[in-house]
């Protein structure tokens, strides 16, 4: 059996290849849109979720340091971020541990910059907070999540459930 026991370790690179360093990511909380439906037949309230339309998605990004880099992503523009990790995972049945690549790719918009405080012989907080708008979540070389809200895509493993309606708004 395969365990997975940590995230050993990870870099955050802009384009997919400018390495920018690495920091605390606060990965986006997916919280569907949601309508109240009442009325007869039943029996009280449900929040019905919007299949496949997201509220705000925000990526914080945490950095020990205030550096060109983590400043560059204060400017008003789409920026994508490829945070790629490594996975430990134990296999149990062989008593081996193994590696499992995990790729995050994020595409926002800046919507803030926390520059943090100067204060001598410790870290300075430095943050960027993103408007998540696109997301793909590889684990092991597998795609296990995508949104992207501008082109009305919503995949879990696999299965976008957004297809149909894409095809019934004519955008397919």
């Amino acid at each position: 059996m395969n365990v997975p026991e940590m995230l050993r370790n990870y870099r955050v690179y802009e384009d997919g290849y400018d390495f920018i360093g690495t920091s605390d990511v606060e990965l986006p909380t997916l919280e569907a849109l949601t309508e109240t439906i009442k009325g007869a037949g039943i029996a009280g309230e449900i929040a019905a979720p919007v299949i496949g339309h997201l509220g705000s998605a925000e990526t914080k990004l945490n950095w020990r340091t205030v550096t060109n880099r983590n400043i560059s992503l204060a400017a008003p523009k789409a920026h994508t971020l490829d945070i790629r990790g490594d996975e430990q995972v134990y296999d149990s049945t062989a008593g081996e541990f193994k590696t499992c690549a995990v790729k995050l790719l994020v595409v926002g918009i800046p919507k803030n910059t926390g520059l943090g405080k100067l204060e001598p012989a410790t870290t300075t907080g430095t943050s960027n907070t993103l408007e998540t708008n696109y997301m793909k979540l590889t684990i092991d070389g597998k795609d296990k999540l995508e949104f992207d809200k501008y082109n009305y895509i919503f995949k879990v493993d696999g299965k976008d459930y957004l297809s149909e309606s894409r095809e019934a708004l004519g955008l397919a």
